[in-house]
């Protein structure tokens, strides 16, 4: 335990340069865009060029970049993010607003891959070159070619036009409704997840087929230890680093794709937000889910890591 809390600290310790290079680059995205957040303020309103230099001059918009960027992470570390041109409001507001849906549908579409490759993976891997392997092996290939947002409009003519199973779009807080939460809730993650799954099966399959033939399993089995069992206990423990590793950096596909998806479904989350912010020029607003969505990305990469050295141990011997 106490080597997985120092190497712990150690990619807690990381994550500040790496942050850091990730608020530098989209400040400077930001400030070399077309977008003038002068403007942007006042749009609509025809300002004289008096009221833009002023604008700029009190928001420091006339300070070299240096300047700007330090006051920039200093506005960040006291959680500012600036204020949108369009609602006048705090964009922090905004965000954390709009947060908890596309982290819902984000972890539900993610925990939907998981459950489907690992079942899907691990029997391809058991019945391999037999029927229920090639089956599997089929409808992976086609869950890869197929983009999340062509599944999602599929699913909205036939599962929620056609069928009526399901609602097209919008949102019920699952407050209000656990029920009516999960009907608005499973297509997106459905249209979110599948391509992810597809993926991991293919992973999943291969890692398993690859324990599955070492000389352990084989004297496991020899042994009189049930098949299952040794498929539970040591194959799907040894075989899980590789999916792992798939599996954060599709993270970032499930974040990505949650903007594509949430715009479909009319969902205000994140997506949807800079979606919105993008269509109307508000340059805050653009900035902070983008940061925001960076941050959550290194966030679960390094809870990724920690999995790393739970499920393999010799990992955690290696890197102490």
């Amino acid at each position: 335990m106490i080597a997985v809390v120092r190497i712990l600290l150690r990619r807690v310790a990381l994550l500040v340069p790496l942050m850091l290079g990730i608020v530098l680059f989209v400040f400077l995205v930001m400030r070399f865009s077309d977008v003038d957040p002068a403007s942007a303020f006042f749009q609509g309103a025809n300002p004289t060029p008096r009221q833009l230099h002023d604008f700029r001059e009190e928001h420091g918009l006339l300070d070299p970049l240096p300047v700007r960027y330090a006051d920039f992470v200093a506005d960040l570390l006291h959680g500012d993010m600036g204020t949108s041109a369009l609602t006048r409001a705090p964009v922090i507001d905004q965000v954390t607003t709009a947060l908890p849906l596309t982290l819902q549908l984000t972890f539900l579409g993610l925990g939907v891959a998981v459950v489907l490759s690992l079942v899907g993976g691990v029997t391809a891997a058991i019945y391999r070159d037999r029927l229920p392997d090639q089956i599997i092996r089929v409808v992976s290939l086609t869950g890869v070619a197929a983009p999340g947002f062509w599944l999602a409009l599929l699913m909205i003519q036939y599962l929620a036009v056609d069928l009526g199973w399901f609602p097209t779009g919008g949102y019920i807080n699952p407050a209000d409704s656990v029920t009516g939460w999960l009907k608005t809730m499973t297509l997106p993650a459905l249209a979110l997840s599948l391509p992810v799954a597809a993926q991991l099966t293919r992973i999943v399959r291969t890692a398993v087929v690859e324990e599955l033939d070492k000389d352990y399993v084989r004297t496991a089995i020899g042994s009189g230890l049930p098949p299952h069992v040794v498929v539970g206990r040591n194959v799907l423990r040894n075989a899980l680093i590789n999916p792992l590793t798939v599996l954060g950096l599709r993270v970032g596909y499930l974040l990505g794709g949650a903007v594509v998806i949430e715009t479909i479904f009319s969902l205000p989350g994140m997506g949807k937000l800079m979606i919105d912010a993008v269509k109307n020029g508000d340059p805050a607003v653009v900035q902070g889910v983008v940061l925001t969505t960076a941050a959550g990305f290194v966030v679960v990469n390094l809870v990724i890591d920690v999995l790393y050295l739970l499920v393999n141990p010799r990992l955690r011997d290696a890197t102490t």
